[in-house]
């Protein structure tokens, strides 16, 4: 390889006129009056430069003297090791590794140990109940089978009458008939005599507490009127009572018309109630050919005699057994 100052030797040849003698020494540039051009020095990109090992495995023999200078040689061998250069442009370094942080527990396992068996158990007793009780109203609304026949009790006496199925409003006939409860009541006059009221119709005055009123409770709309269906499907039509659901039923209507009769100013405590229900068609719309009877049926039940299990709390239109 030819270096600069043999270049410009033989620049400086090429634009003499004269051609060099043989015998004339050879001056340098400086001599010759010629300017001398800086040398050139190449830059080496970065990612030609070979990587250098980050250290040197030191061997358990003989120390062999090495290539490496003295701080090479200390920081292989474990000393204090030198800072270390900046990554070359256009490379990144390696990210540090973020420090171990605990990760908060949440849930259930962020309780102690008794707590988290108390909620476990919970857990599982409310699961079970749930399983249990759509079981039992998937027997009640399927129709008759094995299960039914053989455990039809403890099925009725789980659904009824907290979770009744009624499905008289989908068909295959829907409900077409208005049914009104009523009762009539009789009471000790303030003479010592016994008197009895007219028949009260307690389904009209439900329709008018619930007429215009935008939301009506649930309990205007459906209490009573739940209630007599109770009694009708648990008796038969001697008003015979079909076991413990014809007692709880029969119990339960009475209530409920305790509890209606205490806004009735009757003249004094009611010692015996009777009820009956007012069953009509409903009419055939005009377009209709239909021929309907809409004249009403009555089932007239016998006389109840009032004791203090029929007074719900806060009744006191009624003559309890203690003020007998």
């Amino acid at each position: 390889m030819d270096s600069y100052e043999d270049e410009d030797v033989k620049g400086a040849s090429s634009l003499s006129s004269e051609p060099p003698s043989d015998d004339a020494p050879e001056q340098p540039p400086a001599a010759r009056g010629e300017v001398r051009p800086p040398a050139r020095t190449e830059s080496v990109p970065a990612s030609r430069t070979e990587p250098q090992p980050a250290f040197v495995p030191v061997s358990q023999g003989p120390s062999v003297p090495s290539a490496q200078g003295p701080a090479q040689e200390t920081q292989a061998a474990g000393g204090p090791q030198a800072p270390s250069a900046p990554p070359a442009p256009g490379t990144h370094a390696p990210p540090a590794s973020p420090p171990d942080v605990p990760v908060p527990l949440r849930g259930i396992a962020a309780l102690s140990l008794p707590y988290q068996v108390a909620a476990a158990l919970s857990l599982a007793l409310v699961g079970v109940f749930a399983c249990v009780h759509l079981a039992m109203v998937f027997l009640h609304v399927a129709p008759s089978n094995t299960v039914t026949k053989e455990h039809g009790e403890a099925v009725d006496g789980w659904v009824y009458p907290e979770f009744e199925q009624n499905w008289k409003l989908f068909a295959p006939n829907p409900l077409q008939q208005n049914v009104a409860v009523e009762v009539k009541a009789e009471y000790a006059a303030a003479d010592g005599s016994h008197k009895n009221t007219d028949w009260i119709d307690l389904t009209a005055e439900d329709g008018e507490a619930i007429r215009g009123n935008l939301l009506p409770s649930h309990v205007e709309q459906n209490e009573l009127r739940r209630a007599w269906d109770f009694y009708v499907n648990s008796h038969d039509n001697e008003n015979r009572g079909n076991g413990l659901r014809g007692q709880l039923s029969e119990s339960y209507v009475r209530r409920i018309v305790m509890q209606r009769l205490d806004a009735h100013d009757l003249g004094g405590p009611v010692e015996r109630i009777r009820l009956r229900s007012s069953t009509r068609s409903v009419k055939a719309p005009e377009w209709s050919d239909e021929k309907i009877d809409t004249r009403a049926s009555y089932r007239v039940l016998p006389w109840w005699t009032v004791t203090a299990a029929d007074l719900p709390g806060g009744v006191r239109n009624g003559r309890t057994e203690a003020g007998q």
